[in-house]
């Protein structure tokens, strides 16, 4: 890119970067405002708020398979090495469990509460503030997907054929089971914890509604979502998974029989991450040729945020405040944007 093209990004002007050298699996903010990114060499990268030097963490043998932020600060990490790892914002490492030798925590999730849970094939297993066990919750199949209520009161893991939804504190573990026929993978609540969405191998979302278990079918992707985020209010859901940042409404009765809005596409190129906005009605997204954009939802105004050319997005979130945007992609390159108002 030229100087002049660079310009226009923000990359340039408000980020830092760096190429860490491996896969960028997922990346988080915690509650200090230090973005953590999850690598497939099975280190943790930490990028510190402010301008401080990026950490390195030895968090797992072998890859980060999952990373979220933790429930009160640092990061929370599964790895194909069986275990479940806290790391501080300073990059210090402790083990909460130790699942298995041969297996591999594939997804966690964690809530302000102080819960956290991983799963590992079909068990999810929940763990306290502590770090201590609480349960382990057994599914018909290998759980792909798994997402806390706003609350933190229930739990919901994704499967074939459906998704369960436990009440964490239950005195008697009884799911209750959302079914429809097929295999889901990435799961979300809506932000009020009436709607529980999935995507599924078929290039469609399914959602329920939980007050009358009415089905919603949203089709038409060319390829699978991987990324799901509601807007604050839980107005909208963006969705990755096709050539344009497609948003379905869930309001007014939506999204049954409505089309979805679509952003910022048309050249082609797959969206491959998306991550609503904390407060306002505005989404980040990433594309398969490396471009990272915002977009409003209600005038569709498109503001590019880093160029393409350094792999597809493969991670992308918000902090807290809405203020600072963070990527990684599937060649290693990391950036952290300040987008606040100077």
């Amino acid at each position: 890119m030229s100087e002049t093209n660079d310009a226009d990004f923000l990359l340039s002007a408000r980020g830092r970067s760096q190429e860490l050298g491996a896969w960028v699996v997922g990346l988080a903010f915690d509650r200090s405002g230090a973005c953590g990114f999850g690598l497939g060499d099975g280190t943790l990268r930490i990028a510190p708020p402010g301008g401080a030097d990026w950490l390195t963490a030895e968090a797992h043998d072998g890859a980060v398979l999952s990373l979220v932020a933790d429930a009160k600060d640092g990061f929370l990490t599964g790895g194909d090495d069986g275990r479940l790892v806290r790391t501080d914002a300073a990059g210090t490492v402790a083990e909460i469990a130790a699942l298995g030798a041969m297996k591999w925590v594939e997804h966690v999730a964690a809530h302000e509460s102080g819960l956290r849970a991983a799963s590992v094939g079909k068990q999810l297993h929940l763990f306290d503030a502590k770090g201590d066990k609480l349960k382990a919750l057994t599914h018909p199949t290998s759980v792909g997907g798994i997402a806390f209520d706003a609350k933190g009161k229930r739990v919901a893991a994704s499967h074939y054929n459906g998704a369960s939804l436990w009440f964490v504190a239950a005195k008697e573990d009884k799911p209750r089971v959302l079914e429809w026929k097929g295999s889901h993978a990435a799961i979300a609540f809506s932000p009020d914890g009436t709607h529980v969405v999935t995507a599924m191998q078929e290039n469609a979302l399914h959602g329920w509604r939980l007050a009358d278990s009415q089905h919603m079918r949203m089709s038409g992707y060319p390829s699978k979502t991987r990324f799901l985020s509601f807007t604050a209010r839980g107005r909208w859901l963006a969705t990755s998974g096709a050539d344009s940042v497609v948003i379905w409404p869930f309001f007014g009765g939506g999204p049954m029989g409505k089309a979805p809005t679509e952003l910022a596409g048309g050249d082609g190129v797959l969206c491959s991450a998306v991550a609503c906005h904390p407060q306002h009605e505005v989404v980040a997204a990433g594309f398969a040729d490396g471009l990272v954009l915002i977009a409003e939802i209600a005038s569709g105004k498109v503001v590019p945020v880093a160029p393409p050319g350094r792999g597809g997005i493969s991670a992308l979130g918000w902090n807290a405040s809405g203020s600072v945007l963070a990527f990684g992609t599937e060649e290693g390159f990391a950036g952290v944007v300040d987008l606040s108002r100077r």
